[in-house]
């Protein structure tokens, strides 16, 4: 298959009039998937009307068909044609918040969509991303669009068109290149079916944030006992991986340039994640900084990149540190502990 992209500048006025939004609107009609920019990570995206191309969908990233998508929306009408009712939390969530990297759950309505889209559950996981790019694809195609992350399944989450291209080229459509995104994390996911929403996935919107908006706000027990089942689309399986073993360290510097020395004189290539307050401290084959730890904003952006930066290298282990979990910091380490598969050393 031939993986065409176009370029967009994000900044033109009145996008969706844009030749390349409207052609690559046009493969969306016809069932194609197509990668585009969110604030969050790049989507892949096909229309979640389609069984079609919501297995196209799942076929291009490799990605288990038991694990649900979320639905992309343009404007707050489109959500009517495909749930049965938008309880007021989630209404004042969504004037808070949308457009934004929330995703909230709510009640579908039977056969408004692909039941493949939702892995056969009652309930669909919405979002309205804050990207001029994504809301002109969007509102171009006429069609809510399902859109995981657009990466081979497992692998760091894509911030770039590049990253994009490295995965799925030769796999899909096209790739609408609208520049590198903002957020770098995936969305927030909320529960709003229960009496009290429930974070499923902690994202770009903080669990203060949500708090400060519509009171008690709870979290999925499956974010930290694996044996529970999660929910929240893309949080079933291990996620964000580089290709090197990955091990995140609680514990100091010094312990974890131990670590380092004790693989290195094993004869391994070892690399580590740290951040630019630490960048000169660690003598390893390879350190990479991921943002600044006085700035976690700045951890978040830079997070997929970086650990997409040490496939870039041979090394045969990797050493990261860990984040304290407030604020966005439980979404960083949400992150951090699926890509390691767990694998946490405890000094």
């Amino acid at each position: 298959m031939q993986t065409q992209m176009w370029s967009v500048d994000k900044n033109v006025d009145n996008l969706k009039t844009y030749p390349q939004i409207i052609e690559a609107a046009q493969k969306l009609k016809h069932n194609e998937v197509v990668a585009f920019p969110t604030e969050t990570v790049y989507g892949l995206g096909g229309n979640a009307e389609s069984d079609e191309a919501v297995l196209k969908i799942f076929e291009a990233k490799g990605r288990p068909g038991d694990n649900p998508l979320i639905v992309h929306i343009a404007n707050r009408e489109q959500i009517h044609s495909f749930v049965k009712e938008i309880p007021n939390q989630a209404a004042v969530l969504m004037d808070a918040f949308w457009p934004g990297p929330l995703t909230i759950i709510l009640e579908k309505k039977e056969g408004a969509l692909s039941d493949k889209a939702t892995a056969g559950l009652s309930t669909v996981a919405v979002r309205m991303p804050d990207h001029p790019v994504a809301l002109a694809l969007i509102e171009a195609s006429g069609l809510p669009l399902a859109a995981p992350s657009a990466n081979l399944s497992g692998k760091p989450s894509p911030t770039t068109a590049n990253h994009v291209s490295d995965d799925l080229t030769g796999r899909i459509s096209g790739i609408v290149d609208g520049g590198a995104t903002g957020v770098g994390l995936e969305s927030t996911v909320v529960d709003c079916t229960g009496e009290i929403p429930a974070i499923l996935r902690p994202g770009g919107v903080t669990k203060e944030q949500l708090e400060a908006v519509v009171g008690e706000v709870s979290v999925d027990p499956a974010l930290k006992d694996s044996n529970q089942a999660p929910k929240s689309p893309g949080m079933k399986y291990r996620h964000y991986a580089p290709n090197a073993p990955f091990y995140l360290v609680d514990g100091t510097r010094e312990e974890i340039q131990q670590l380092v020395n004790e693989k290195q004189a094993e004869g391994l290539k070892v690399g580590v994640m740290t951040t630019k307050e630490n960048l000169e401290f660690y003598d390893a084959d390879i350190v990479i900084p991921c943002g600044e730890r006085a700035r976690l904003e700045t951890v978040a952006e830079a997070l997929y990149d970086t650990l997409r930066a040490f496939n870039q290298e041979e090394i045969d282990i990797i050493f990261g540190e860990i984040f304290p979990e407030h604020g966005v910091g439980q979404a960083i380490m949400n992150r951090l502990s699926k890509a390691s598969g767990l694998q946490i050393i405890e000094k």
